[in-house]
């Protein structure tokens, strides 16, 4: 680690012990979450505790929370002790994991970068060490990124599968409650918490598909990651279940509604045109919920708000419901042409974003560029409603690299027996790559 043990690499806003309900007949050995610590964004009701959203003004103007939101309450009666609050973007609005109020999380396996966000304090509490696990929120990426740059595995469940009651909505098209873990068992045993799914059997994936497209737009050498999976695959499960595909050809051709948002300028050419066009189509509709949700606190407030952060807040507040109705069709497209792609079984692998995490304080041009390419990975099974589990898998140049795997809506228990199938065998064929290419 690169800091002192007894730091907290700034994660937590405020910390407080929440003890899971006092046992009943059955002993506190028989809770599946029993002896385990977690950490919650500071986007989720505790009661008698302020939700401050990530901005001082937010928490000025509103009172404290009068019951606990449900997926808190869940994880505490499996057994699980919460230890505090911890430090998000502001308005869950950014995937950077940079808060000029309250500083940023240090990350522990890159401290010169940004940790991700916007939960980025539950990323860097788990990647720390500090917790076991933690909740998060994940609307455009804000599970998946701060997974991907720490370093630990982050869950994106199924939309509209676990309560977002008692959470402060960003959009609820797309708004999901997730969370991290530094161990597959463990991610598991709280999605089944979460998810309220009984333990059953892992299940073979009939097909796993490798969009080559979305690989040949990383920043490290492609090959590395799809010969690790390749390989995983083919030790586990059989070449047969390979197959290849350019998912955004696919897109392109099984979402009409996309026309839309195509972009005629060539600006985005160097990265896949349909992806780009879907992480659009995300973005407006995003802009527009959030503007339902908070313009009237955004307007009459007129909260101080962090650089970048705040030019996006006001566009949101200021945007209009033109084109609405194409986002929803583009949303329902997509799901329906990844539901055919992957059947009941199959997985999508593609890389969770395009690169390393970038350093801290970026110039805004190139963070940009990083942003446009990760919202296109992301808006896959951000705008299907899919769920996703970023994986990490090794480090290039020293930095973290993570995958990700989707399964079609609500094979949420597929999806986490598979990741704990897979994981200490993607990372030893990584391991392999790396002496191989030395």
């Amino acid at each position: 680690m690169a800091m002192a043990r007894n730091s907290d690499f700034g994660a937590f806003m405020e910390k407080f012990t929440l003890l899971p309900p006092p046992p009943t007949s059955s002993s506190p050995q028989q809770l599946p979450l029993a002896g385990l610590t977690f950490a919650v964004k500071d986007i989720f009701d505790v009661k008698g505790y302020v939700t401050g959203f990530g901005n001082p003004d937010w928490a000025r103007t509103h009172s404290a929370a009068v019951s606990t939101a449900p997926v808190v309450s869940a994880v505490l009666s499996a057994g699980a002790t919460c230890v505090g609050k911890v430090v998000m973007d502001e308005m869950a609005y950014s995937i950077n994991g940079e808060n000029a109020h309250f500083g940023t999380p240090t990350n522990p396996c890159a401290p010169d970068r940004i940790p991700g966000g916007s939960s980025s304090g539950s990323a860097v509490a788990v990647a720390a060490e500090l917790v076991d696990f933690s909740l998060g929120t994940d609307t455009g990426g804000s599970i998946r990124v701060p997974a991907a740059c720490c370093g630990i595995l982050g869950c994106r469940p199924s939309h509209a599968i676990v309560s977002t009651f008692g959470v402060i909505p960003m959009a609820q098209s797309f708004d999901t409650v997730g969370w991290f873990a530094r161990d597959p068992v463990i991610l598991n045993k709280v999605g089944r918490v979460l998810l309220q799914l009984s333990d059953v059997d892992a299940v073979q994936p009939s097909h796993v598909v490798i969009p080559d497209d979305c690989f040949q737009h990383l920043s490290i050498p492609s090959d590395r990651l799809t010969r690790v999976i390749i390989k995983s695959v083919e030790k586990l499960f059989g070449p047969q279940v390979i197959k290849h595909v350019n998912i955004g050809n696919y897109v392109s051709d099984s979402v009409p509604s996309l026309e839309h948002f195509m972009d005629r300028s060539n600006e985005h050419q160097e990265y896949i045109p349909s992806l780009v066009a879907l992480s659009s189509a995300m973005r407006c509709l995003q802009r527009y919920e959030f503007k339902t949700n908070h313009s009237e606190w955004v307007t009459t407030v007129k909260p101080n708000l962090g650089p970048g952060l705040s030019e996006r807040v006001w566009e949101a507040v200021k945007s209009t419901d033109e084109h609405i109705g194409i986002c929803h069709s583009v949303k329902t497209e997509l799901q329906a042409a990844l539901s055919t792609l992957l059947e009941e079984y199959g997985i999508l692998v593609v890389p969770t974003v395009p690169g390393p995490p970038p350093k801290l304080q970026t110039q805004a041009s190139l963070l940009e560029a990083f942003r446009c390419k990760a919202f296109g990975l992301l808006s896959i099974a951000g705008v299907s409603g899919l769920c996703q589990v970023s994986i990490p898998i090794g480090t290039y140049d020293d930095l973290p690299v993570s995958i990700s795997l989707i399964a079609k809506h609500g094979a949420d228990g597929f999806l986490l027996n598979l990741v704990d199938t897979l994981y200490s065998t993607l990372k030893e064929q990584f391991q392999v790559a790396e002496k191989q290419s030395d």
